[in-house]
């Protein structure tokens, strides 16, 4: 795509995709703006750690979503819904296991495995992490925890599991201000 539209940043592709491999999954269509220049060096990315450390609890994440990149705290808890899809990686981030038993649908089960599973320690990892005590194939990040010890995020979990519809609302809105950040 690059090579026909030599014009359109490498940026813009990467949000474009995001966006459409959310739709194709389930999740809400996400309004795409283009305009993205692309940096011609790493210099230029950012500092490391943009985003939050997943060992790290609820005061970490509000200093790197709401301090530094600007989030409300309903936005916050809807960008982690993102966790409904996917796994970790051992050999990327330490951590391993997807965080719902569909890793490739978009929907509201993230937090519904948040708030009604119960979450034991996952001695199986020399990392902390969390594994599910009914099915042991479910795996939460210290971080993921922090929203429902933190009643001020908790309450936007248990609307989002109450209501996919409000996740994908919330979550299509935040989506587009952070890929336009």
């Amino acid at each position: 795509i690059k090579k026909k539209h030599p014009n359109v940043s490498r940026a813009d592709l990467w949000a474009l995709a995001a966006c459409i491999a959310v739709e194709q999954m389930g999740g809400p269509k996400i309004p795409f703006r283009s305009g993205r220049v692309d940096a011609t060096s790493g210099a230029q990315c950012g500092p490391d750690g943009r985003l939050p450390d997943a060992a790290q609890t609820q005061n970490h994440i509000r200093d790197v979503f709401v301090k530094r990149m600007g989030f409300t705290e309903a936005e916050t808890v809807a960008l982690i819904g993102a966790h409904t899809v996917g796994e970790c990686h051992k050999d990327r981030s330490g951590y391993v296991g997807p965080w719902t038993h569909d890793k490739l649908g978009f929907d509201n089960s993230f937090y519904s495995h948040l708030l009604d599973e119960e979450w034991l320690v996952d001695t199986r990892y020399p990392q902390l992490q969390f594994t599910d005590r009914a099915t042991k194939k479910l795996m939460m990040l210290p971080g993921d925890m922090a929203f429902i010890l933190d009643p001020a995020f908790k309450k936007h979990v248990q609307r989002f599991a109450a209501s996919d519809t409000s996740f994908h609302v919330e979550f299509a809105k935040a989506f587009q201000k952070l890929v336009e950040l």
